[in-house]
């Protein structure tokens, strides 16, 4: 039985999010620059956008530029954002014809314009798509998202449209830039690094967290199966215990 007739089609989860690593370092261990990693990269992010697409997740989000990449050498950045601009530009008959939706959090203003208006265009041609939603976080990190999230509420205190008192987790999932879509149930990270790097931090706090040795560029549909069937197997007991759990699985059964 291969690995895709394993999954449970029934316990997918309906959002993944994955911190996509080790392009630099996959490209290195060949003898080849950084770049020509992210160029291979990208052949991954195809084919494991087609793979939830098919198996029908409801939203991926992939973590793309944080906002401490912009301080890696500049021709490694001038050339990601070239990359990017290039393979958006390339991508977006593909996203409508598998009817998928492009969407994007971060600190878009940050990007060069070709960049910025390239995805802006992408994002407006798939609006109506109604398939997956294939979130790119670009130029983002959770603690900026969080910074500008408490400034626009602060802001609205200040102006009496909103009590401190009126605050509630609510509140601050409402200004955050993932308000639109529900927190990830599974976390992948690649490369054998064993953290989150400042991403989705508010988001992520009950997802399961799935780390594999190996790097983004070798990370095809067959590591993700592995990871969603991994996630499969986890008990998700969102502070209760295992008993309760079972318990209310056995009520629902019924």
């Amino acid at each position: 039985m291969s690995q895709l007739e394993k999954i449970d089609k029934n316990q997918l989860p309906l959002h993944i999010a994955i911190i996509m690593d080790g392009n630099g370092r996959w490209a290195q261990e060949k003898g080849e620059d950084r770049l020509y990693g992210h160029y291979q990269g990208v052949e991954s992010v195809r084919n494991v956008a087609e793979g939830c697409a098919e198996l029908g997740i409801r939203f991926l989000t992939l973590y793309a530029f944080s906002t401490e990449n912009w301080d890696r050498p500049e021709p490694e950045v001038t050339g990601l954002m070239e990359l990017l601009a290039e393979t958006i530009r390339q991508e977006v008959s593909t996203l409508t014809r598998n009817n998928i939706k492009l969407q994007l959090i971060g600190n878009i203003a940050m990007l060069p314009e070709y960049a910025r208006l390239g995805l802006e265009e992408a994002v407006e041609l798939t609006r109506n798509n109604s398939g997956m939603t294939l979130i790119i976080a670009l130029s983002y990190s959770s603690r900026w998202e969080l910074l500008q999230a408490v400034k626009t509420i602060a802001n609205d205190v200040q102006k009496g449209n909103l009590l401190p008192e009126q605050i509630n987790e609510d509140t601050l999932r409402r200004h955050l830039a993932t308000n639109a879509f529900p927190d990830p149930e599974l976390m992948i990270r690649t490369s054998g690094e064993c953290r989150i790097s400042n991403f989705l931090l508010y988001q992520l706090a009950y997802a399961e967290l799935y780390f594999t040795d190996t790097r983004w560029p070798d990370f095809g549909k067959e590591h993700l199966y592995e990871a969603i069937l991994n996630f499969q197997q986890r008990q998700r007991r969102f502070g209760k215990t295992g008993e309760q759990i079972q318990r209310e699985s056995a009520t629902d059964m019924h």
